[in-house]
């Protein structure tokens, strides 16, 4: 996310990294490089992304990373574990807010668009769980209501900061607690990577960063609901 008076941008990542040395090294500056998001007290739609797609969107790992053990509380107060509700299915991950003024929802609105053109059957298999990264406004009925504008459908998790942490880290995404900056706006530090998890094996095997657009989306999901690579 950006602010007005300064923006941070999570590393473009691209098909053409696929040893585990680079892999391993985008994720370490990854982890490392937040992105700073402001609160002004609006929620402005955001445009869907459909610019030409540049084919570097995303980064297949050699060595996957395992699916966050991740236990929390979904739009309809009920204990939500990721690993068993998602189990053997195509899942995307996101971390992020409702009050994100752009790159949040953004991400959420053309990863909707993309599902969207898959045919009824496989819109129905696919997993796209968001996960706030600032629980203490992200009620259950404030993630469900914001959700709603995006896909009904998409799950929406909150629960407490800690666990929400510890399982972003285990993704090496880091997020920081909601704070208010100088002028009293409410800043939120997180990285903003899209994971995508293979049904055949439940590994986290691809990584969308930030610039990927509904075209990107849309190309690779036919792939990734089949656990191939895009």
């Amino acid at each position: 996310m950006r602010t007005n008076s300064s923006k941070s941008h999570s590393p473009h990542f691209s098909k053409s990294n696929r040893t585990k040395l680079a892999a391993t090294a985008l994720l370490a500056a990854a982890a490392l490089t937040l992105t700073a998001c402001g609160d002004d007290g609006k929620k402005p739609v955001a445009d869907v992304s459909v610019e030409t797609d540049s084919g570097k969107a995303a980064t297949v790992l050699d060595q996957p990373y395992e699916k966050p053990n991740l236990v929390l509380t979904d739009t309809h107060g009920k204990k939500y574990d990721l690993r068993e509700e998602t189990k053997g299915k195509p899942t995307l991950v996101y971390f992020g807010y409702t009050h994100c003024p752009d790159v949040c929802p953004l991400t959420m609105n053309n990863i909707a668009v993309a599902k969207k053109a898959l045919p009824k059957a496989d819109q129905d298999k696919l997993k796209v769980v968001f996960v706030t990264t600032d629980p203490d406004r992200d009620t259950p009925a404030e993630l469900g209501k914001w959700l709603k504008g995006v896909d009904a459908d998409f799950v929406g998790l909150t629960g407490d900061f800690a666990t929400i942490q510890a399982g972003a880290r285990q993704l090496a995404i880091s997020i920081e607690p909601s704070k208010k900056d100088k002028k009293g706006k409410i800043v939120s530090m997180h990285g903003t990577q899209v994971f995508a998890f293979s049904p055949k094996t439940d590994a986290g095997y691809v990584i969308y960063s930030d610039k990927a657009t509904a075209v990107d989306y849309t190309k690779d999901l036919p792939k990734l609901l089949k656990g191939q690579n895009p």
